[in-house]
C-alpha cells in the first residue's frame, strides 16, 4: 500500500531455492567490499589519533570547568596528533583566543592542552597535550592526490566522537578566504560530509595517510567541503612549533582592487588592467618611506605582477623581509618606479 513499507523476507519454504548468483553481481560485491575495506582501514588506523577539542574563553583557568563556575565550553572542534610527543594539528578558528583548551583522546582520556601557535591566515593551529603514548597519524603528500580519489573525513561533528564519513576529492587547487581576509591556496575540495565540530579533523586517503585538515563547508550547499592541504599544514606546523607564529613581510598600506583605464594600460604596455589602488598608508611604514601615496595604483613589486590585494599578500613572504624591491605604480597617467624595503609583520590583519 502507498505510504507503507513492505518487508520481504526469505521464508525458507520449498519455493525459496537459491537462485544462481551472476558474475556481474559477484564483481559488484567485490568492488563494494574493496571500498568498504579501504574506508574501514583508514578509520581504524587514524581514529586513535583524532581528538575532540573544547575551548573556554572566560572564567578561571586553574580549576576544571564545573556547573555554575562561570566557565563553560565556548566552542568545540577536532584535531589530530601528528607527533609522538603530543603535538596536535587543528584549525585556528577552533582555538584562537582560547583561555583554556580541553582535549579528549580517542581512548576517552581527557587532558589539558597548551596553545603552541596559531595562524589565522591559513586557519591552522598547533596545540600540545601532556599524555602518555599518544598515537600520531601518518602524514601523506597532498601533491599526489588526484581528483576522484577516495578520502575519509574523521572528526567530532556536534560532539559525536570519531564520526567517519567518506567521499572523493572533488577538485584540487581551490582558494579559500580565511577569517583574516587572506586567501588560502591549494585547498582540497571534497564531498565527504562535514558538519560543525569536524573543523580541524583529518582528511585521510585510502592508504590511511592524512592528506588534508578539514576546515569549512559552503552553507546551504550539498557536498561542498574543503580541507587545507597537508603539505601546507606541515610547513605551517613546523614554523608554529619553532616560532609560535608565521613570519610574513609587511609594507604598511591598505588598498582595494581596481581596473585601470584601458588607455593607460595600453600606454604602459600592461597585458591586464587589474591593479591595487592604495587607500591608506601607515605613517613611518615601508610604504611611507618609499613615497607611496593614497590614490597610487600598484602594478608590480619585486618584478612580480600585482593585479589585486591577493597577489600582494601572496608575494609578501618572509623571504622579502629586508630586501630592496622595485615597486611600480601608476600615479595619474604616469608610471613611476619606487624602491621599498618590507619589514617583519608584527600584527595580524588584512593590511599588507
Amino acid at each position: 500500500m502507498k505510504g507503507h513499507l513492505r518487508l520481504v523476507a526469505n521464508s525458507g519454504g520449498s519455493n525459496s531455492s537459491s537462485a544462481p548468483v551472476s558474475r556481474s553481481s559477484t564483481d559488484e560485491n567485490e568492488i563494494f567490499d574493496a571500498y568498504s575495506r579501504a574506508v574501514m582501514h583508514a578509520a581504524e588506523v587514524v581514529s586513535p589519533s583524532v581528538v575532540r577539542i573544547e575551548i573556554s574563553r572566560r572564567g578561571s583557568d586553574e580549576q576544571p570547568a564545573a556547573p555554575h563556575s562561570g566557565e563553560r565550553p565556548q566552542g568545540s572542534g577536532s584535531g589530530f596528533v601528528f607527533t609522538p610527543d603530543g603535538y596536535v594539528l587543528t584549525n585556528s578558528h577552533v582555538v584562537h583566543g582560547a583561555r583554556r583548551i580541553d582535549v579528549t583522546l580517542g581512548d576517552g582520556r581527557q587532558t589539558r592542552a597548551e596553545l603552541i601557535g596559531d595562524d589565522p591566515d591559513t586557519d591552522l593551529a598547533v596545540i600540545r597535550i601532556d599524555a602518555d603514548s599518544p598515537v600520531p597519524a601518518r602524514l601523506g603528500d597532498s601533491q599526489r592526490i588526484r581528483v576522484g580519489q577516495l578520502v575519509v573525513a574523521i572528526g567530532n561533528p556536534y560532539g559525536f566522537q570519531c564520526t567517519v564519513t567518506a567521499g572523493v576529492v572533488s577538485a584540487l587547487g581551490r582558494s579559500l578566504r580565511s577569517q583574516s581576509g587572506r586567501l588560502i591556496d591549494n585547498v582540497l575540495q571534497t564531498d565527504a560530509a562535514l558538519n560543525p565540530g569536524n573543523s580541524g579533523g583529518p582528511l585521510v586517503s585510502s592508504r590511511a595517510e592524512v592528506v588534508g585538515v578539514n576546515t569549512a563547508t559552503i552553507m546551504g550547499a550539498q557536498g561542498l567541503c574543503f580541507a587545507i592541504a597537508v603539505n601546507t599544514a606541515t610547513f605551517v606546523a613546523a614554523r608554529l612549533i619553532r616560532d609560535g607564529r608565521i613570519v610574513r613581510a609587511y609594507i604598511g598600506m591598505a588598498g582595494q582592487n581596481v581596473e585601470l583605464p584601458r588607455s593607460i594600460a595600453r600606454a604602459h604596455g600592461l597585458t591586464s588592467t587589474g591593479g591595487l589602488m592604495v587607500a591608506a598608508v601607515e605613517p613611518r611604514s615601508p610604504a611611507d618611506r618609499a613615497g607611496l601615496k593614497p590614490g597610487d595604483t600598484i602594478i608590480s613589486i619585486g618584478g612580480q605582477r600585482v593585479s589585486g590585494i591577493d597577489d600582494l599578500q601572496r608575494l609578501l613572504s618572509s623571504e622579502w623581509i629586508g630586501q630592496r624591491l622595485d615597486l611600480t605604480v601608476v600615479r595619474g597617467n604616469a608610471k613611476l618606479s619606487l624602491e621599498i624595503v618590507p619589514v617583519e609583520s608584527s600584527r595580524p590583519g588584512t593590511r599588507a
